[in-house]
């Protein structure tokens, strides 16, 4: 079995307790897509990380799943754990890929961390085919930590909406919020994020430790909303499809 891919600060994993939280809400944006997987679709990853997500869509209803990366420690560690999957180098504004090629494209936590954010909604834009869907999240700049050194432009709703709107057509626009058992343990205890970032993890107490132990993706909510809606928000999600 693969070894857990170690942690940056840019990436988040599964099997890492003390990043448990992290990574539940970022799975959980992807069970959320994935009734927009078509059937037999072709998918591509942009910017896969450990390689968990594009694994749940390739076991969701995907054909075919390229998990692209300009990692290639990422890369090894997506070939050796998800087998299944393609694993593929490549600078994301520059993909290298045949134009209208996929049916879905994907992109979880990712658009943050470049610097030419519209190349790379427009090549998006080029590889999926007419007809096809991009969805992008993002951390909600209005309630997201200020200081992540990797994140080159942290966006709004409307601003988001306004980056992909210059290529595709929007269609759905939603937040993540936390469900009833974080926020409850939030109304006892405070920040759920802020107590995390607060200290390091082995000075966590253990109402902490017990939390981000159990959280799961079920813990997350997906509300569609308008762009402005999204305000409060911790995740940015949005759908858009290319015109046919």
């Amino acid at each position: 079995m693969a070894e857990t891919l170690p942690l940056t600060g840019e990436r988040t994993a599964p099997g890492i307790w003390h990043e448990n939280y992290w990574y539940a809400r970022h799975l959980a944006a992807y069970e959320w897509l994935t009734g927009l997987i078509p059937p037999g679709g072709r998918v591509l990853d942009a910017g896969c990380g450990e390689g968990y997500g594009a694994e749940l869509l390739r076991t969701t209803g995907a054909a075919s799943v390229v998990a692209l990366d300009y990692d290639r420690t990422a890369l090894r560690h997506v070939a050796k754990s998800y087998p299944e999957l393609k694993p593929l180098q490549g600078n994301l504004v520059q993909q290298g890929l045949a134009d209208a090629a996929f049916d879905l494209v994907v992109s979880m936590q990712t658009v943050e961390h470049l610097w030419d954010q519209p190349a790379f909604v427009a090549e998006c834009a080029r590889v999926v085919r007419p007809g096809g869907a991009v969805v992008l999240t993002t951390p909600n700049r209005l309630t997201f930590p200020p200081g992540n050194w990797y994140h080159t432009r942290e966006l709004t709703g409307p601003e988001l909406v306004d980056l992909v709107a210059a290529e595709l057509d929007v269609t759905t626009v939603a937040g993540l919020r936390h469900g009833p058992r974080l926020r409850a343990w939030e109304a006892q205890y405070g920040q759920i994020v802020d107590a995390q970032l607060a200290d390091g993890h082995q000075d966590w107490g253990r109402s902490l430790i017990d939390l981000v132990r159990s959280v799961r993706a079920t813990d997350f909510t997906v509300e569609e909303s308008t762009p402005t809606g999204t305000a409060d928000s911790l995740d940015l999600l949005i759908v858009a499809r290319k015109a046919r």
